[in-house]
C-alpha cells in the first residue's frame, strides 16, 4: 500500500421508508427509475428535507443546556454587551488565557475576514494549502494581497516547506486549517512548531481548529491553544458550529497575543448577535458532557462508514474530523448527482481530487440512506464501487 493515509475498506422519516423500496431518482438515470419507483407516487411539493451530507455539523445538535439557556432568554431585555462580556470570560477561562487575548466573531469565517484586512493588502501574500478551507482566499485578494496555493503532500498533510518558500520580507498570512478540510487530515506539531520558528518576522500564522475536538489522541495532533507556542504571531480560530451544533448562531472566536488581538477586535465589525445566542454559546461550552458524548458518537459513526466503505472495496482518507473523503472510483459529479436526486446533498468536486467526495458524517439511518443509494450507482467504467 502507498504511503497516503487511506483504507480499504431523508426527513428524514418518510424518505428512509422510500428508500427501503427504492431511491428517489430523475429520469436522467433511467437504469434505475422504474426499479426506485416501482408502486410509488410522484414527489409533491411536499418534499422533506434533504439529508445534508455536505455541512460538518454536530449530526446530533447542540447541547441541552444552550437550548435551554436560549430560551430562558425570551422575553428578557437583550443585554448583549453583558452577555458577550460573559462569554469572553468563559473562553478566557476555559483556556487558559487572559480575557483581552480572546476575539469573538461572527464564526471563524468572520475573524478570517479581519484578519485578512488587518494583516494583508497590496505586496503581501496570503498562504495556504489546496485544497482547504478557502473563504479567506476572496479576503485577501479583496484587500489586494496575493494569494499563493500550495498542494498538500502525498500524506494530505499541509507541504509547510513549500508554504516557507513563497514567503518574503514583505511579510504576509499563513493559513492553516488543522484537522484539515476537506480532506480530515493532520500536520504533524512537531512540523508546525518548526514551521512557526522560520517564518519571516512580519509573516503571520492564523491556524484553524474548527475540528480540533475530532482530532483524537494521535501523536501526531497537539492544539495551539492548549499547548500554546510562546510567539505572538500565532493566531488560532475555533468555531462554535461543529462539535457544540451552534451553526445557527454563527460564532466563533480566536486567541492570539493581546496586540494581534487588539488589533483584530479594531477592525472586526459590530457583531449583530443577541443575548441569547451569547448565552447559549456561553452554556454550550460549559457543557463538557456534550462535547465528549458527540466525540464518542462521531468516532463510532465514522468506523462504521469504515466498515461500510471496506465492505463495498471502496477507499477512504483516514480522517480526524466528522467528516470522511471517499474515494469513488470514477467521477465525482455523477455520485453527486445521483444522491441529490434521492434528496441527499453531497458538496461539489473538487477540482484537484476529481474522484473523492467529502461525506459528512450524519446519524445512523441517514447514513444508511446515503449507502443505500450507492448501492444504485452503476458498475461502469464511468463510476465503479471500487477503486482503482
Amino acid at each position: 500500500m502507498s504511503g497516503r493515509p487511506t483504507r480499504m475498506l431523508i426527513s428524514r422519516r418518510d424518505l428512509l421508508r422510500r428508500l427501503g423500496r427504492g431511491a428517489v431518482v430523475s429520469a436522467a438515470f433511467p437504469w434505475v427509475h422504474e426499479a426506485a419507483w416501482a408502486g410509488t407516487t410522484p414527489v409533491s411539493s411536499a418534499e422533506p428535507d434533504p439529508i445534508r451530507l455536505d455541512s460538518n455539523e454536530n449530526a446530533y445538535g447542540p447541547s441541552e443546556r444552550a437550548k435551554a439557556a436560549m430560551r430562558e432568554s425570551l422575553g428578557v431585555p437583550d443585554r448583549g454587551r453583558e452577555a458577550g462580556h460573559a462569554l469572553t470570560a468563559e473562553i478566557a477561562a476555559l483556556h487558559r488565557v487572559r480575557p483581552e487575548q480572546v476575539v469573538l466573531g461572527c464564526g471563524s469565517v468572520g475573524i478570517m475576514r479581519t484578519a485578512a484586512a488587518t494583516f494583508l493588502g497590496p505586496r503581501r501574500k496570503l498562504v495556504l494549502a489546496s485544497p482547504t478551507f478557502d473563504p479567506i482566499a476572496e479576503y485577501a485578494r479583496s484587500v489586494g494581497a496575493d494569494v499563493v496555493t500550495v498542494p498538500l503532500t502525498a500524506q494530505y498533510a499541509h507541504d509547510l516547506d513549500a508554504m516557507l518558500a513563497h514567503l518574503d520580507a514583505a511579510g504576509g498570512l499563513v493559513y492553516i486549517c488543522n484537522p484539515n478540510n476537506p480532506t480530515g487530515t493532520l500536520t504533524p506539531r512537531h512540523e508546525l512548531e518548526t514551521f512557526i520558528r522560520r517564518l519571516p518576522s512580519t509573516a503571520r500564522v492564523l491556524i484553524d481548529e474548527a475540528y480540533h475536538h475530532y482530532a483524537g489522541t494521535s501523536s501526531a495532533y497537539a492544539s495551539f491553544i492548549d499547548r500554546p507556542v510562546d510567539d505572538r504571531r500565532v493566531i488560532v480560530t475555533r468555531s462554535l458550529s461543529k462539535v457544540h451544533g451552534l451553526s445557527g448562531l454563527r460564532l466563533g472566536y480566536a486567541i492570539a497575543a493581546p496586540e494581534a488581538a487588539r488589533r483584530l477586535r479594531a477592525a472586526e465589525p459590530p457583531m449583530d448577535v443577541g443575548a441569547g445566542a451569547l448565552r447559549g454559546a456561553t452554556e454550550a461550552l460549559h457543557d463538557r458532557g456534550h462535547v465528549r458524548l458527540s466525540v464518542q458518537r462521531n468516532a463510532n459513526d465514522r468506523q462504521e462508514f469504515y466498515n461500510q466503505a471496506n465492505a463495498r472495496m471502496l477507499r477512504v482518507i483516514d480522517s480526524h474530523a466528522n467528516f470522511v473523503m471517499l474515494n469513488t472510483g470514477g467521477p465525482a459529479e455523477q455520485a453527486i448527482v445521483l444522491s441529490r436526486a434521492s434528496n441527499i446533498v453531497l458538496p461539489p468536486p473538487i477540482p484537484s481530487m476529481p474522484k473523492h467526495i467529502r461525506v459528512s458524517l450524519r446519524t445512523p439511518p441517514e447514513m444508511l440512506a446515503f449507502w443505500r443509494v450507492w448501492e444504485l450507482m452503476p458498475r461502469s467504467p464511468g463510476l465503479s464501487t471500487r477503486s482503482p
